[in-house]
């Protein structure tokens, strides 16, 4: 899968599929991209490769006071993935609206959301949750063995 920002400088390929794509329904994910929801599919950084561009890494708060560092687009100023704190430089939220075609990651879950806006309608058959949840309850077991992988060092 390939994608990028708006005016095409910063470009990237994917190389496999994430670990999990969340839909976050929080109140700072609604601020930062000015909309209902974040789309974000979990992947190792070492699996995404820059095709074109430098994005520029925009440090900002997060709820959970350890912040995030967002990577845009220094033309257009587009998000093309975040990095959190407690998941480390390792692991990149990917915005799945940046992938050229974004259709192909639906959310496996939605997460905050006793926070997401009213006339917000979830799907039935994708799991929800109001905060955040136990990844063996929702990750496939490839899954949770990359992210033991990545955390363990090897």
């Amino acid at each position: 899968m390939e994608g990028g920002c708006t005016c095409r400088a910063v470009r990237y390929r994917v190389s496999g599929p994430p670990m999990v794509v969340h839909c976050c329904h929080c109140r700072w994910c609604q601020r930062e991209t000015g909309t209902a929801f974040a789309l974000n599919a979990v992947i190792e950084a070492d699996r995404i490769d820059l095709l074109s561009g430098e994005p520029e890494i925009v440090r900002t708060p997060s709820e959970s006071g350890r912040g995030q560092q967002i990577s845009r687009c220094p033309t257009c100023r587009v998000a093309v993935w975040s990095n959190y704190a407690q998941a480390g430089d390792k692991v990149r939220f990917l915005r799945v609206g940046t992938l050229d075609n974004p259709d192909a990651l639906p959310p496996d879950v939605h997460i905050y959301t006793a926070s997401k806006q009213p006339w917000v309608v979830l799907p039935q058959g994708t799991p929800a949750v109001a905060g955040f949840y136990n990844p063996k309850d929702i990750w496939r077991p490839e899954s949770r063995a990359r992210w033991s992988a990545l955390k363990s060092g090897a």
